[in-house]
């Protein structure tokens, strides 16, 4: 009954230190208004993949106007602009999830995020949330593909 799992165990025990010592790893901060360090990285990068940290939908002033479809298309620019400066693009997102406030706003939600997707939808979770940071009705990661 255990066998599987102690080999799975003794598998992951070997492959870790090899992964750690050939794997590529970049992080890359994450900062706030006026260069405050903020306490996770705004992407990272794994080999040619890239995980981004959660996105809101936020601009210089805080959260954008006009409710859950605001937030919602400047929390999708926010990830566009991470993807492209991080070597990425839209078109290689393959998973995402999405953090909403209120469930019943599911809709809206997702009115917005299709239409950032030209050529194929990522794999994609979405759950409801006690709250967000900012008060803010939705949130979005990303991982996404480094072309190369």
């Amino acid at each position: 009954m255990y066998k599987p799992l102690l080999a799975i165990i003794t598998v992951l025990a070997f492959a870790g230190p090899a992964f750690a010592q050939t794997s590529d790893i970049e992080y890359f901060p994450a900062s706030g208004p006026g260069g405050m360090v903020l306490p996770f990285s705004d992407a990272v990068r794994v080999g040619n993949l890239l995980f981004l940290s959660g996105k809101l939908g936020t601009t210089a002033d805080g959260l954008a106007p006009g409710g859950i479809a605001g937030e919602t298309r400047q929390a999708m620019e926010n990830i566009r602009a991470s993807l492209e400066r991080h070597g990425s693009s839209m078109d290689h997102v393959v998973k995402c999830t999405v953090f909403l406030a209120d469930m019943a706003e599911w809709g809206q939600m997702n009115e917005v995020y299709v239409t950032f997707f030209a050529n194929n939808l990522p794999a994609r979770s979405a759950l409801g949330t006690s709250g967000l940071a900012l008060g803010a009705r939705v949130e979005i990661e990303c991982i996404g593909v480094i072309p190369g």
